[in-house]
């Protein structure tokens, strides 16, 4: 399954997938992102990794630019409890480092509570992390 989500000006934002291979969703963040395309794209991941049964979540946001702190509220209070009720337990962020983008996301791992989430600047790094935590 493969899942795109475009602006109303027709660019895609959000690309989910999931990789049954690695039993994890992988979502590819692209562009500037509105509270709206942020809720969006969260649910629609959050709803194939319930479909899917897993528990691991790769999210890639280096191709984000800017901050999302406009939407921090929204993720810590109303998302991330229901994506720990949706089965996620491992989250694996991958950042660019001295970002925006990386400042906003510094401050979701240090407020969320409800599963374990690692912030990495290497892609491969966040895939071996999630594919050890597979192994629990």
């Amino acid at each position: 399954m493969k899942l795109e989500l475009k602006s109303s000006l027709g660019r895609p934002y959000i690309t989910v997938e999931d990789d049954t291979a690695n039993r994890w969703i992988a979502v590819d963040w692209v562009g500037y992102l509105t509270a709206d395309s942020i809720k969006a794209g969260a649910n629609a991941y959050t709803t194939a990794l319930a479909e899917a049964g897993f528990q691991c979540v790769l999210n890639d946001t280096r191709k984000v630019i800017g901050p999302w702190d406009h939407s921090l509220e929204w993720v810590l209070n109303e998302w991330a409890p229901n994506a720990a009720a949706a089965g996620l337990r491992y989250f694996a962020m991958v950042t660019t480092p001295d970002s925006l983008a990386d400042e906003s996301a510094q401050t979701f791992y240090d407020q969320l509570k409800e599963f374990e989430v690692k912030m990495f600047s290497d892609d491969e790094v966040a895939k071996q992390w999630l594919q050890q935590c597979n192994a629990k």
